[in-house]
């Protein structure tokens, strides 16, 4: 599949959050398992707050799944790992992240 093809998945977080601090190696290990399959791009709302607007981000951190430069599915707040199989799920072919 081409990066194109790809949904991408955006982790808004930020340092001053402790739930998303503790995301992060969730996160990293759903792009090192997904590579193939989906993007992962983390985006701090302290360094880049227009993007946090423009996705509508209230709430750190949220996830907002992509594609075709439209967010098609968001998690906000700490999401544990089957909340983002689930979320992914549908969009990935239904098979996901074996933890």
């Amino acid at each position: 599949m081409s990066d194109r093809a790809q949904p991408l998945l955006i982790f808004f977080c930020s340092v001053q959050s402790g739930p998303a601090r503790r995301m992060e190696s969730l996160l990293a290990h759903v792009a090192r398992k997904e590579r193939d399959r989906v993007r992962v791009m983390r985006v701090d709302v302290d360094e880049r707050p227009e993007l946090a607007e423009r996705f509508k981000v209230d709430v750190v951190p949220t996830l907002a799944l992509v594609k075709d430069k439209r967010v098609i599915d968001k998690l906000e707040g700490r999401a544990s790992a089957p909340a983002i199989e689930r979320m992914l799920a549908p969009h990935l072919g239904g098979q996901t992240i074996a933890a």
